[in-house]
């Protein structure tokens, strides 16, 4: 039996894209002379789906769809995900389910049982999870087939009623195949392949698995999709970040027991640069947008996110403003400007000064005898802010924020300045990665300048102004932050590992009192297993001793 996994980019709710693209690669599968073509969880509607799921008109698509590609499925079968009605008058109305689908028919469906309620998933809002489970019997080879967290084998959760696989394995199944929507993090795929191979050995069975690729607003699927041998050694890892459909033989996955060469793995910066690209990419195709807009400020952060949106978008495509104050130093401005030459960007020059000082002289009577202080240091971030979104509407670009986590960490940032935007691309990001970022996208050559790596980072809001004035170096900032947000850590722990008492208390402070903001800005591209945004749900007014 020859087995097609294809991975592909959906768009949630264009089921007209989605139908198309899915049968014109059962065509194409048909064409490798494949027996079987697997495509991924939710694949008719995309994933997540999220309120969509609560329209019957949604869900009466969705069965429409898979009847539509239920027509060109002769001569090869097909395995699809969807959402389906639960015809049963107790629990939620719909499964997370899939389709096998031979002879132009619906002949079983698979159902999820593992529904994740953690992070960014919230499944257990939607389905009903499945407690009986059947194999499929194919060309003489019984599949046990799976949806995403079935095989993560997790127990633990009230909510999860019982273990597919250790159901299905007592009808003895020849080959296990897992269809995913398993969202992208820098961590994500060593994990993803040691439970995959897991899986494989615990039951000694080979592991067909497909996932989706691209990006749905913040989130982001990297694809690599994967095989295993009955003994867990990984016989193939499909593209990252890229479309891919790829044919494998079940007979040499079975009978051909050497391992193959492991493939050479990205680095953490070398997934995160390839998935901001993508979900750049996929953010503006997505939603019928062409052009960017940004502030450039010849900081690191706006020229990361510049050099990004390029790559995502093409240069002629993206317009950097320029908006010095008069406390922009002349090496900040000629940075950004080297930054244009070197990527060949849009550009416009906007000063503040006059329009900062009209502000000043506006608020003068109120402010009498006031000394100059944030107040105005954030009316020129907001003049900032007010300038990109008049080239935003004027043009018709879309604004790319370009603060970094460890400013939406600690709200280093100002409201309706320079924490608004669409997207933000890179707000999973710690300031620390945003060096190597750089580093990174000047690999080949120098497209961004040399200074604005190796300057102290400055928002130029007063006169000599640096990070480090108002916040610790970031490599220690971020260390603290990182084991808070992405481990859990509280200020207990931080101190027990040797951190100072009194930086761990202001910075968790500074986190918990800057919530109001993050629940202000724009969704951000995740990166990372723990993003602000829908996977870090805090109160704002919540008083917790840390």
């Amino acid at each position: 039996m020859k087995i097609a996994l294809a991975q592909l980019n959906y768009h949630i709710g264009n089921f007209e894209s989605n139908t198309q693209k899915i049968i014109s690669n059962i065509q194409l599968a048909k064409n490798k002379g494949a027996d079987l073509v697997v495509f991924a969880e939710l694949a008719i509607c995309g994933y997540p789906p999220r309120d969509f799921l609560e329209s019957e008109e949604f869900i009466s698509l969705c069965e429409q769809s898979a009847q539509e590609i239920a027509k060109h499925c002769t001569d090869i079968a097909c395995i699809i995900g969807l959402p389906i009605k639960n015809d049963v008058l107790q629990g939620k109305d719909l499964f997370n389910a899939a389709y096998f689908i031979e002879d132009g028919k619906v002949k079983s469906i698979a159902k999820k049982a593992l529904l994740p309620t953690y992070d960014v998933f919230d499944e257990y809002r939607y389905f009903e999870p499945a407690t009986s489970f059947k194999c499929i019997d194919f060309k003489g080879k019984r599949i046990a087939l799976t949806i995403c967290e079935d095989l993560w084998n997790i127990n633990d959760n009230p909510l999860y009623v019982s273990n597919p696989m250790d159901d299905l394995i007592k009808e003895q199944p020849d080959v296990m195949i897992n269809i995913a929507a398993s969202p992208f993090s820098y961590t994500h795929d060593d994990e993803r392949i040691k439970v995959l191979s897991d899986n494989a050995k615990k039951y000694h069975l080979p592991v067909f698995y497909v996932n989706q690729v691209g990006a749905q607003t913040e989130i982001i699927f990297d694809g690599g999709s994967l095989v295993f041998d009955a003994d867990g050694a990984m016989k193939a890892e499909m593209k990252y970040f890229e479309e891919d459909l790829q044919v494998f033989d079940l007979t040499e996955v079975e009978n051909v027991r050497n391992k193959y060469p492991q493939p050479e793995r990205l680095t953490d910066i070398e997934q995160i640069h390839d998935a901001l690209v993508l979900g750049i990419q996929d953010y503006f195709k997505k939603s019928g947008f062409t052009k960017a807009v940004l502030g450039l400020s010849g900081g690191i952060d706006s020229a990361v996110v510049c050099a990004l949106a390029c790559r995502a978008l093409g240069a002629e495509n993206v317009m950097a403003v320029l908006m010095p104050s008069k406390f922009s130093s002349d090496h900040s401005v000629q940075d950004a400007l080297d930054l244009v030459s070197n990527i060949g960007c849009m550009h416009e020059i906007i000063p503040i000064k006059d329009a900062a000082e009209a502000f000043d002289n506006i608020l003068a009577p109120a402010f009498k005898g006031l000394p100059f202080n944030l107040t105005e240091e954030n009316i020129q971030a907001r003049i900032r802010g007010t300038i990109v979104m008049a080239m935003s509407n004027k043009f018709g670009y879309i604004l790319l924020n370009t603060s970094n986590k460890s400013e939406c960490a600690v709200g280093y940032g100002t409201l309706y300045g320079d924490m608004c935007g669409a997207i933000g691309v890179i707000g999973d990001v710690y300031k620390t990665q945003v060096f190597q970022l750089a580093k990174y996208i000047n690999k080949e050559r120098e497209i961004i300048p040399v200074n604005t790596i190796v300057k102290p980072p400055s928002a130029e809001l007063r006169p000599d102004q640096k990070d480090s004035d108002s916040l610790p170096e970031y490599d220690i900032l971020d260390k603290i932050l990182y084991q808070h947000i992405e481990l859990k850590q509280g200020s207990a722990a931080l101190i027990a590992k040797g951190f100072d008492e009194a930086l761990v208390r202001r910075i968790l402070k500074m986190v918990n009192v800057a919530e109001f903001k993050r629940y202000q800005t724009p969704p951000i591209l995740r990166v990372s297993p723990k993003a602000f945004g829908m996977g870090r749900r805090m109160p704002i007014v919540g008083k917790y001793l840390i």
